[in-house]
């Protein structure tokens, strides 16, 4: 089955930045050094209100703002996409 990719344009989120030699550049949540892969991560298995009590640095605002430009960007239609084959 093809799959297509879509790359996000994490810098057009406005409660995120990547720094350079902050954490090598990674994406995390601004002000912090949490990194956004380590929120979404968890999502699957932990309530925002249980992610809260780990990363106590990331706002509950931070995080329901990067879930809602998450699914903001997944309705804009993007480039012509790759097949990517599983």
């Amino acid at each position: 089955m093809a799959m297509t990719q879509t790359v996000l344009n994490w810098a057009a989120c406005p409660v995120l930045e990547s720094v350079e030699g902050k954490l090598g550049g990674a994406w995390v949540f601004r002000g912090t050094r949490v990194p956004v892969t380590a929120v979404l991560s968890n999502l699957s298995e932990m309530s925002i209100g249980e992610i809260e009590e780990d990363f106590p640095t990331v706002r509950h605002e931070q995080i329901t703002e990067l879930l809602d430009f998450i699914a903001r960007s997944a309705e804009q239609p993007g480039p012509p996409h790759t097949p990517i084959n599983d």
